[in-house]
């Protein structure tokens, strides 16, 4: 651990670290573009200049490597005057785009400009103009204005993704980002770049004009996309949810995530949700209150228990709850109901040991590995084939279903709702609206639940590693958590003042409250 003075201050930092490592480590601000902790050095921005004490020039804190008793700062009336002509250089051509641009509110080049610029533009000459509005492919849109060629995210698509779309075309101020000819850019983690661009460059199609980032939120949480479990940021408002971001994990996912989690945020919003409870079947369905559907679907449950005994009953769970969830709902089952009638329902089973050697696995659900631990603890050796015996020998007179929480990942919905159908009743919980379910023949009580951003607790990921939540926001007031279900099938009453109520209501902007000093 090297001893290095820093603006003054003496400090420890790790052998082999940069300057710019260090800087960090410690907290210290420091301009800079180019350098990413998740990427290669390039060192081509020139910003992040230091002095160092014996050395006759500046050097660039991101190549430079920390040795002990180095005396080092970015205080110096010289090095500020150096950063202020770096970025004097990088804005020379950059478009006054921040009234419409999407990275306004979050943008590297506002920040460092206000904390390292605030000069006196020179220049007279007209600016260079560049292409704008890019199609790079099915994700991403670049406008060259913008950008400052930190390189960044064609070093992320030679380094990180492997698939080399992006490249550096042209010389001088004539130089702009572009794809490989033929080669738009349409892999799989294509949207990072846009996360590690510092400017508005590059912008996500998805997100494109939909929303200011002073209107919205942010949460930390867990990625259901599948069961890496990669670490998100989560940004919503009042309107919902609009985007998912990853969040560093270094035992996880690094700096990154994949595009397929990014889009796990659209089921969670309210037009894909199921917002009450509902009892009835194909053309004769009653809206009732969340609440009142779960009460009359436990009375049901231990009727049916107290009639034809333990075995009537089944529960099928999917691979998308929490691990509290399933632990309260086995010993509902073992327990209360006094039945081992538990099954796991998995999708694309062929594919769930599938992985693309980054991020992204062929099972799509965020704690499978939860689930099969869940049921191993409690002994539960139940196989699919006792169940459809059980079905077809019309010996299971109610399934309780706990649904997947994203239906689009389970290509086989309607099938399944036709095979449980098999019996006399079924319980669904799920949080989103099934139309395939409303076609249903067989009596049904639908109830609504909570998604990931609206709960607490924890998933455990295919490496066996145990990540926790908290609540994020709330979407759908009326409904439940598993453990809440089972609450309400258990005959108590919910405390309804600890309960969360929805955000619906006036768009607020959050960035007010703390405005830095103009």
């Amino acid at each position: 651990m090297p001893k290095i003075k820093i603006n003054g201050n003496e400090v420890e930092v790790p052998q082999g670290s940069t300057i710019i490592q260090a800087f960090k480590a410690t907290g210290v601000e420091i301009c800079h573009y180019c350098w990413h902790p998740g990427l290669s050095v390039a060192g081509v921005c020139r910003l992040c200049m230091v002095q160092i004490e014996g050395m006759p020039k500046l050097q660039i804190a991101c190549n430079t490597e920390v040795k002990e008793g180095m005396v080092i700062n970015n205080t110096s009336d010289v090095v500020k005057e150096t950063v202020r002509w770096g970025l004097d250089f990088h804005l020379i051509n950059h478009p006054l785009d921040c009234p419409i641009c999407d990275q306004a509110g979050e943008c590297g080049l506002q920040d460092q400009y206000m904390k390292f610029g605030q000069y006196d533009p020179e220049m007279a000459e007209n600016k260079v103009k560049k292409h704008k509005v890019v199609d790079l492919g099915p994700t991403v849109v670049l406008d060259s204005e913008r950008c400052i060629l930190c390189s960044r995210c064609v070093r992320f698509t030679d380094e990180v993704s492997k698939t080399n779309e992006l490249g550096i075309f042209n010389r001088g101020d004539r130089c702009e980002i572009g794809t490989v000819a033929g080669k738009p850019l349409a892999n799989n983690y294509s949207l990072n770049t846009v996360d590690i661009c510092p400017v508005g460059a590059l912008t996500s199609k998805d997100f494109r004009f939909r929303q200011r980032v002073w209107y919205l939120k942010e949460a930390d949480s867990i990625c259901p996309g599948c069961s890496t479990g990669c670490n998100v940021k989560v940004n919503y408002n009042e309107e919902g949810l609009w985007r998912i971001r990853p969040r560093e994990n270094k035992e996880v996912n690094g700096h990154w995530m994949c595009d397929v989690g990014r889009d796990s945020y659209k089921f969670v919003n309210l037009k894909n949700r199921l917002v009450a409870g509902k009892v009835g079947q194909r053309g004769s369905w009653q809206e009732v209150t969340a609440t009142d559907a779960a009460r009359s679907a436990g009375l049901k449950l231990r009727e049916t228990v107290a009639q034809h005994g333990p075995d009537s009953v089944a529960l099928v769970v999917t691979g998308q709850y929490t691990n509290e969830e399933y632990h309260r709902l086995f010993t509902f089952f073992t327990v209360n109901l006094e039945s081992n009638n538990i099954f796991h329902w998995m999708n694309n089973p062929e594919t769930t040991k599938d992985f693309d050697g980054l991020l992204f696995r062929g099972d799509r659900n965020p704690n499978t590995k939860g689930v099969v631990d869940a049921l191993g603890s409690f002994a539960l050796k139940a196989k699919w084939e006792d169940l459809q015996s059980q079905l077809s020998s019309r010996k299971i007179k109610v399934v309780v279903v706990a649904g997947p929480e994203n239906q689009a990942v389970f290509p086989d919905m309607t099938e399944k709702i036709t095979f449980f159908a098999q019996a006399e009743s079924m319980i669904w919980l799920t949080a989103g609206q099934s139309e395939a379910l409303n076609q249903t023949g067989a009596e049904t009580w639908q109830i609504p639940l909570k998604t990931y951003i609206e709960k607490s607790g924890s998933f455990t990921n295919v490496q066996g590693k145990v990540q926790t939540f908290k609540v994020g926001t709330t979407i759908v007031a009326q409904a439940f958590t598993l453990s809440e279900v089972v609450e309400l099938f258990s005959g108590q009453e919910l405390n309804w003042n600890l309960r969360p109520h929805s955000l619906g209501g006036v768009k607020t902007n959050y960035s007010i409250a703390n405005r830095g000093a103009l």
